[in-house]
């Protein structure tokens, strides 16, 4: 619970929110946080961060935002099971018996059949009261983890064949953006369901140590800049952070900042800078860093950039540069 507080408070401070501010309002000590014998947050103090988030953003979908913005590695989860799975289905069966790492206010179910496998998100609500605005928030964001997490471990865009949720959502279009498809109400229902194909699909745990490595390389970055929490270097750190999923688009980056596409463009210019070269600076600094690392080859490398061929990416690299990948390796 402590590095999911955390995650939404580091969140927050990029969405142009005072960390101290908000933690006020949630009645959260945040010089305590940070100490490693910390008291449990509260539900309630969870529920209020929430509230008070979307207060202060001024974004109603501020939870489901985090959720597609968030580095499942940085709460601690997705380590433990990698380091015990070879497949997605063993993968999806620890993450059932780890949830508990991340919260206990939810449980896991996963239902099989010869088409397709469910993913149940049970909220414990203890009393049968229905789930608090926090509560489904949360299990909102679990749901999210799930979609985007097996999408970076398979380095392949997963799409649910069904998202039921147990009420009708306030802006269907952002949900479905988020979500990658449009959910459905089922009513005492969270459920996400995949199709069966899945289930036997190998892991790329390399994917998840590039995952680490880009962690790691974004903080240092988002330190070098901390003075300078400009639009552009926010836009920088989310790409860079997330890249092993791919390069998303202005649509998707937009809809994470609250902004239509047109607007963050419009941002974006007003600091010189059009959102197609802050994600060219992101490809080339990451070309960089792979090609000195000097462990991985220059087809996996362009793989990982998103580019379909090695003479895509070529041309690429020539014209961050003015030399070829090859020849800058051999420098």
């Amino acid at each position: 619970m402590k590095e999911l507080v955390l995650a939404i408070i580091a969140y927050a401070v990029q969405r142009d929110i005072d960390a101290a501010r908000l933690c006020k309002l949630a009645g959260i000590n945040l010089a305590a946080l940070k100490k490693t014998n910390t008291p449990p947050v509260t539900p309630q103090q969870l529920d209020a961060l929430w509230l008070h988030g979307v207060q202060l953003s001024n974004d109603p979908l501020l939870g489901l935002h985090f959720a597609a913005a968030v580095q499942p590695a940085a709460l601690g989860v997705v380590g433990q099971i990698i380091q015990t799975s070879a497949t997605v289905g063993e993968a999806l069966t620890h993450a059932v018996a780890l949830t508990h790492i991340l919260t206990d206010r939810c449980r896991l179910e996963i239902a099989r059949n010869n088409k397709n496998f469910t993913i149940r998100y049970i909220p414990a609500t203890g009393n049968g009261n229905e789930p608090t605005a926090g509560l489904r928030t949360l299990i909102e964001l679990l749901m999210v983890i799930t979609i985007y997490e097996l999408s970076g471990l398979m380095l392949e865009k997963i799409v649910p064949q069904a998202v039921r949720l147990p009420y009708h959502v306030p802006d269907e279009a952002a949900y479905e953006q988020i979500f990658r498809c449009r959910p459905v109400k089922r009513t005492g229902e969270y459920a996400l369901v995949f199709d069966s194909r899945y289930w036997e699909e190998p892991i790329l745990t390399a994917n998840y140590e590039l995952q680490e490595l880009l962690l790691k390389k974004v903080a240092a970055v988002a330190q070098q800049s901390s003075t300078q929490n400009t639009l552009q270097i926010r836009v920088y750190n989310h790409l860079l952070a997330n890249s092993y999923l791919g390069i998303i688009s202005l649509e998707d980056m937009a809809a994470n900042f609250n902004l239509s596409p047109r607007s963050l463009q419009r941002k974006l210019k007003e600091e010189g800078v059009k959102y197609q070269e802050v994600a060219d600076a992101v490809r080339k600094s990451l070309a960089l860093y792979y090609i000195s690392s000097g462990n991985y080859p220059l087809k996996d490398i362009s793989y990982m950039l998103g580019y379909n061929e090695l003479s895509a990416f070529t041309r690429a690299f020539r014209r961050w540069t003015g030399s070829s990948p090859l020849q800058y390796q051999s420098l």
